[in-house]
């Protein structure tokens, strides 16, 4: 059968009419989208931001790991930051989530300047951007419009990362997010800034795997240390630095420390003593003998991919005039 040039051009010009109103209609997410909208949301973003981990280094993490529940549960559409008897933030790998007070105070001021025109998802991706930035990353443009999520239920969550998951487990999470090996090494070098209560690692230091034995991952000279802030059957809730000597700094000491046996996570050490993850930690230090890798640039190339997980955009979801609850 013969096309004729018209039809061709017909076929052509559907195509293109229909990207152009994919476009338009704010599909995908895109630098510069609140431009004539809300052209002050990164500067007030920024100030909250700023201001809150000026008082309190150790929102940084709070911030970033609030992005990184939310993003992993629904994709990025701010799911975890809604109340509700049963909602994300009820689940156990939440509770110790930090730092939502200065989402809400962004929030209220954005309202203030540019009412219903910022999603809490958005206000959410720049915050954790500045938080890191505020403590030493590299920044990064982020990408915004992302709409917000109706939907957020604790039962959601068992999916999350863990703090125990072999690094087969830690792949596959990661995999079903669009998210390769390389961005889960990179995106769990965030833990440079975190902390960890001691139940969440406390079995590594006396009982590892019913041995009545330490985890032989853990250097014998780190043990007395860990075992110090964590004594056996001792209060759970204390936290501890996951990178040793420069918790509130994001550097590459993180990836030295998993080097030196002084990993506090289980999930953590593995990415050292497993060879599928090694060499990716020894590209971050220098190690390898092939082309070093960045970890400021991969970190924030990483944190743009994971941003866009599971998006919701244009019709899709709204957007909030509180990011406590749905309007």
């Amino acid at each position: 059968m013969k096309v004729s040039f018209f039809s061709i051009m017909a076929i052509l010009m559907c195509l293109l009419l229909a990207t152009l109103t994919t476009v338009a209609q704010g599909q995908g997410t895109r630098v510069g989208f609140y431009g004539t909208t809300c052209p002050s949301v990164e500067s007030i973003v920024r100030t909250a931001v700023q201001s809150a981990v000026r008082a309190d280094p150790t929102l940084a993490a709070g911030l970033l790991r609030i992005f990184f529940h939310d993003c992993f549960v629904h994709g990025c559409d701010g799911s975890v930051l809604l109340d509700g008897p049963s909602s994300e933030k009820t689940a156990i790998p939440n509770l110790s989530l930090r730092g939502f007070e200065v989402i809400d105070a962004a929030k209220s001021q954005l309202e203030t300047t540019c009412p219903g025109v910022v999603s809490c998802a958005d206000i959410s991706a720049l915050a954790a951007r500045d938080a890191v930035v505020a403590v030493g990353a590299t920044s990064w443009q982020v990408p915004l419009g992302r709409r917000d999520g109706l939907v957020s239920q604790a039962s959601d969550t068992a999916n999350l990362p863990a703090f125990n998951d072999p690094i087969s487990v830690q792949i596959s999470k990661f995999a079903d997010k669009g998210l390769n090996t390389q961005d889960l090494v990179t995106l769990v070098g965030g833990h440079t800034i975190g902390t960890a209560g001691c139940a969440t690692f406390s079995y590594r230091l006396y009982n590892f795997n019913g041995t009545n034995q330490p985890d032989p991952d853990i250097n014998p000279a780190f043990l007395p240390q860990l075992r110090a802030l964590c004594p056996n059957g001792g209060d759970g809730t204390v936290r501890v630095g996951l990178d040793t000597g420069s918790v509130n700094r994001f550097d590459t000491s993180y990836f030295t420390n998993l080097r030196n046996g002084r990993g506090v996570l289980e999930s953590d050490s593995k990415l050292w003593s497993d060879p599928t993850t090694r060499p990716i930690v020894q590209r971050f230090l220098g190690l390898s003998g092939l082309l070093g890798l960045r970890f400021n640039v991969e970190f924030g190339r990483s944190m743009v991919k994971m941003g866009n997980i599971e998006l919701k955009t244009g019709s899709q979801g709204e957007i909030r005039r509180v990011c406590t609850a749905t309007n």
